[in-house]
């Protein structure tokens, strides 16, 4: 598997992506239809997002975004092919953008998660903040995550 900067022609297979992920976790056709205008990712920004992808054999398995100037960042979205849900894609996306964040000079990056992803934010090292409001579902909360990224001298 290899993580390379995801290409704006990317883009719909991104948004298509994401959607797969967020049913993964049995939201219905109503929930993820009121996402997908937050779950859409557009060409013209997915650089400008810092944009990875997780590439196995030329086919998307993940997708990570590293959003906002330092010394606070952003993982704006993540998001994991369903069938390669558990295999360290997204521990390997998660652990690529902390690195990258470290090398921009990041020192802290916060997450705005999925509930059902907040345990995955909590084993790779975050810790919760407190709760920010859904971009899509008027009164839904969710889990604000925060890692402090430590320098490492060389």
């Amino acid at each position: 598997m290899l993580i390379r900067p995801a290409r704006a022609t990317e883009a719909g297979v991104l948004s298509d992506l994401a959607l797969r992920s967020k049913a993964h976790w049995g939201y219905d056709a109503e929930f993820l239809d009121a996402c997908r205008d937050e779950l859409t990712v557009h060409a013209d920004e997915v650089a400008r997002r810092r944009t990875v992808v997780a590439d196995g054999d030329g086919r998307v398995l993940g997708f990570t975004t590293l959003e906002g100037e330092p010394p606070v960042g952003v993982v704006g979205m993540m998001f994991v092919e369903p069938r390669a849900i558990g295999l360290g894609v997204g521990r390997r996306l998660f652990e690529h953008t902390v690195a990258v964040g470290r090398e921009l000079g990041f020192t802290r990056l916060t997450v705005d998660a999925d509930p059902h992803a907040e345990p995955f934010y909590r084993a790779m090292g975050a810790v919760r903040v407190g709760h920010v409001p859904s971009g899509s579902i008027a009164g839904r909360a969710l889990p604000q995550l925060a890692l402090t990224i430590e320098r490492r001298d060389v």
